[in-house]
């Protein structure tokens, strides 16, 4: 599908001045003006409640691309772009009416990089100032912070815009290694015939960080890993390695599809979650704090920076296959992936021959930071005897297409504009993944410390047992 440049409309970023954006969908937009991916005509507005003027954000925008961007800076490119960036300054009071003055366009793509707390203010400020019309709307996570919220927000997002034009925006979906898994398991009849639990013993899903909090102490203090990655990544991985394929590839075909699995799954057993802490470690050969050492951090916090769980959803394709999901901070290395365990063989084959343990086949989807595709099977080790071992094919994205993935902010940010819904959340896929985690959140298990720099509490192997969790270190 060769993608399009979208119809005339302006971009607005809420939060200009942000992280988000100067990290993320400044140097997006940059890009897509690259590839010819904007709008023809309409302009990037950037608002914050700063007293700058068109210069000063088109020198912060120069400076954040040339610091994020993949490509780099282009100077052809950034003329391009420059004279389409804008800037206005955001009252007290939220009064938009300024805003809607300097639009140009009927339509427009807005964009709430702004902290949750501001989300119902700033859409209410949308539909006061007589912007509703014409627009469409971008909010990141976390939408809410447990059932209640989350329906809350929803009814009040639809108190001013229609669902078919709010874009709950999940990085995850889309980063390239998480839409291939949908092309790899239904593009390819050798897998999708073999994917369900009459071969599969188990699927692994991980979000493993080096980093610790990274100077947001007091945000992860209301947050922790559960809502921060669970609720939203680890559910939004776990919906499309486990959905079954839509009728067709469209939006809201997909989504169905998405949100049957997270229905499917059963009541979480206290006994099937491990919520850890980090403690003084070391990673990549640094001394790091322990996270209640943390700037913003209460030194009697018992808020998670780990979490495992082991799910299972009651399908009749999943039925009695566990999936083990973790997140963690301040662990050995980033890394993740998801890993399918195929059942064992059966040795009888083997009998009478000094083979030992025949290791289970491996599936390895690797999302970030090596993108690719990994495979271990068994062969025949050269000689005279009978010796096994495990070997492995392996795909990998830079080495096939010579090129890495584009950023996930960039097919994001151009889905929103052509108005495709097909990688963004809906808000019944939202309200599921609460109800799932919500009475672990009601009703934690006591948190378990870890030292920075391991791969987590022990107490989380036994949500593995027989087996253990498949990391860097033992081959997958």
């Amino acid at each position: 599908m060769t993608l399009r440049p979208p119809d005339d409309q302006d971009i607005v970023v809420f939060g200009a001045s942000g992280d988000l954006a100067s990290r993320k969908l400044l140097p997006a937009l940059y890009n897509l003006c690259a590839e010819g991916l904007l709008p023809t005509s309409g302009d990037v507005v950037g608002v914050a409640p700063l007293p700058w003027g068109d210069e000063d954000f088109r020198s912060h925008a120069h400076d954040a691309i040339k610091a994020n961007s993949r490509t780099g800076l282009d100077e052809h490119v950034w003329q391009q772009l420059a004279p389409r960036l804008r800037f206005v300054t955001t009252t007290a009071d939220d009064d938009l009416v300024p805003l809607r003055k300097s639009l140009r366009r009927k339509l427009r793509l807005v964009y709430l990089a702004v902290p949750p707390s501001a989300f119902v203010p700033m859409v209410h400020a949308v539909r006061d100032s007589g912007l509703a019309a014409g627009t469409k709307l971008i909010i990141e996570k976390p939408f809410g912070h447990d059932v209640q919220s989350a329906r809350d927000l929803n009814a009040a997002l639809h108190q001013v815009l229609p669902e078919e034009r709010i874009y709950r925006i999940d990085h995850y979906l889309g980063k390239e290694t998480v839409q291939n898994m949908l092309v790899f398991r239904f593009g390819n009849s050798i897998f999708e015939r073999i994917w369900n639990r009459d071969c599969i013993e188990r699927v692994e899903i991980s979000v493993a960080e080096s980093i610790g909090v990274d100077g947001r102490g007091r945000f992860y203090e209301e947050t922790g890993a559960l809502r921060d990655i669970v609720q939203n990544h680890l559910f939004q991985v776990l919906s499309i390695v486990g959905m079954e394929a839509p009728v067709m590839f469209d939006a809201e075909s997909l989504r169905n599809e998405k949100v049957k699995v997270l229905r499917a799954v059963q009541p979480i057993h206290p006994h099937e979650v491990v919520r850890g802490q980090y403690t003084a470690g070391t990673v990549d050969g640094e001394p790091v704090l322990g996270y209640r050492e943390e700037p913003g951090v209460s030194p009697e916090s018992t808020v998670e920076t780990f979490a495992a769980l082991r799910l299972h959803i009651d399908t009749w394709r999943w039925s009695g296959v566990p999936f083990l999901l973790r997140t963690g901070k301040r662990l050995r290395r980033r890394d993740t992936r998801v890993v399918v365990v195929f059942r064992d063989v059966p040795l009888h084959f083997f009998q009478g021959l000094d083979v030992g343990h025949v290791d289970s086949n491996l599936l390895v989807v690797r999302i970030q930071p090596d993108e690719g595709i990994a495979l271990d099977f068994v062969a025949k080790q050269p000689g005279p005897e009978i010796a096994t071992q495990t070997v492995r094919m392996d795909f990998s994205y830079g080495s096939s297409f010579k090129t890495s993935p584009p950023e996930a902010y960039e097919r994001l940010l151009h889905d929103a504009l052509v108005g495709d819904h097909t990688l963004f959340i809906r808000e019944d896929e939202v309200e599921r993944g609460w109800e799932i985690i919500d009475p672990v959140l009601r009703h934690p298990p006591p948190v378990l410390p870890y030292a920075a720099g391991s791969w987590g509490p022990d107490e989380a192997d036994a949500l593995a047992a027989p087996s253990q969790w498949h990391t860097l270190e033992n081959g997958a």
